[in-house]
C-alpha cells in the first residue's frame, strides 16, 4: 500500500478547480431568542468522479451541509457550484439517496427508478431502457416488476442507488445510505456501490458515521469538528478499490481518523 497522506485544512481554490466547488459555506439557523451556527466556512472541491466522505460528530452539521448542497437549505453565506452554475434550489444535477430508501410503495421497482425521468419528460421507451440499464448495474433485473413491500433493505437500497445514477446527475448525494442495514448486508452494499463506480465516473459525497466506511468507499475523507461544522482534516486513502478491511495499513488510517474525531468529544465506530 501507498504512503498515507494528512493534509491539515486543505481547503478550496486548487490549481484545478473540481466539478463541484463548495466555497465559504456557512449556515446559521435562527430561532425566537438564539442562533445556532451550523456549519461555518466550509471549502472543498470536489474533482469529477471523485468518492468524498464526511465524517464528523454527532450533530455537527453533516446532514445540514448535504442539505445546502442539494439545494434544500439555503446558505447564511458562502455557494455550490457546478462548471460554473450555483445551486440555489433542488435540480437535476444531483441525486439523493437517502437512508430511509424514500421510495414510492405504489410503484414498482422499474417506475420507482423512472420517476424523475418522467418528471423531466424523457420518453417512455428511453426511460424504460435507461431504468433497465441501471437496475442491471445493481443486480436487480430479475425483480424490476416488483413491488417495493417485497424487498429486502438491501435491495430497496439498490433501488434508490439505481434511482440517483439513472439521470447522470452531476454529483450524487449519499446521507447515510446504509445506516439502516445489518452490518452483513451493509459490507455487501459498499461493495456494490465499489462494483458501480468501476463502471461509472460518477462524483460522489457520502456521509456516514462509520470510519470504517470511509475509508473502504473514499478517495478522501473530509473529517469535520463539532458544531459548527469546520474541516479539520482531509485525508488521502491512496489505494485502489476494492480495500482489505484487515490490512494493517486500513486499520491504521481508520484508527488515526478515530482518534482525530475522539478529541472532538466523540465516540464513533
Amino acid at each position: 500500500m501507498n504512503e498515507i497522506r494528512f493534509n491539515k485544512k486543505q481547503h478550496s481554490h486548487s490549481d484545478e478547480v473540481g466539478d463541484i466547488v463548495i466555497d465559504h459555506l456557512s449556515k446559521t439557523f435562527k430561532t425566537d431568542d438564539k442562533e445556532v451556527v451550523a456549519i461555518k466556512d466550509f471549502s472543498l472541491d470536489i474533482k469529477k468522479g471523485e468518492l468524498i466522505s464526511v465524517v464528523g460528530p454527532s450533530g455537527c452539521g453533516k446532514t445540514t451541509l448535504l442539505r445546502c448542497i442539494a439545494g434544500l437549505e439555503k446558505p447564511t453565506s458562502g455557494t455550490v457550484s457546478s462548471n460554473g452554475k450555483v445551486f440555489t434550489e433542488p435540480g437535476a444535477d444531483r441525486g439523493m439517496v437517502f437512508q430511509d430508501f424514500a421510495l414510492f410503495p405504489w410503484r414498482s421497482v422499474r417506475k420507482n427508478v423512472e420517476f424523475g425521468m418522467e418528471v423531466a419528460g424523457v420518453p417512455k421507451a428511453e426511460r424504460r431502457e435507461r431504468a433497465e440499464k441501471y437496475l442491471k448495474l445493481v443486480g436487480l433485473e430479475n425483480f424490476m416488476d416488483a413491488r417495493i413491500h417485497e424487498l429486502s433493505g438491501g435491495m430497496k437500497q439498490r433501488v434508490g442507488i439505481a434511482r440517483a445514477f439513472v439521470n447522470n446527475p452531476d454529483v450524487i448525494l449519499m446521507d447515510e445510505p446504509f445506516g439502516a442495514l445489518d452490518a452483513q448486508t451493509r459490507n455487501i452494499m459498499q461493495m456494490e456501490l465499489v462494483k458501480i463506480l468501476e463502471k461509472t465516473d460518477q462524483t460522489i459525497i457520502f456521509i456516514t458515521h462509520s470510519v470504517e466506511e470511509a475509508v473502504f468507499l473514499s478517495d478522501r475523507v473530509v473529517v469535520l469538528t463539532k458544531r459548527p461544522a469546520e474541516i479539520k482534516e482531509i485525508i488521502d486513502v491512496p489505494w485502489p478499490r476494492p480495500r482489505n478491511r484487515t490490512d494493517p495499513e486500513f486499520t491504521a488510517l481508520r484508527k488515526k481518523i478515530l482518534d482525530e474525531l475522539e478529541k472532538e468529544n466523540v465516540m464513533t465506530g
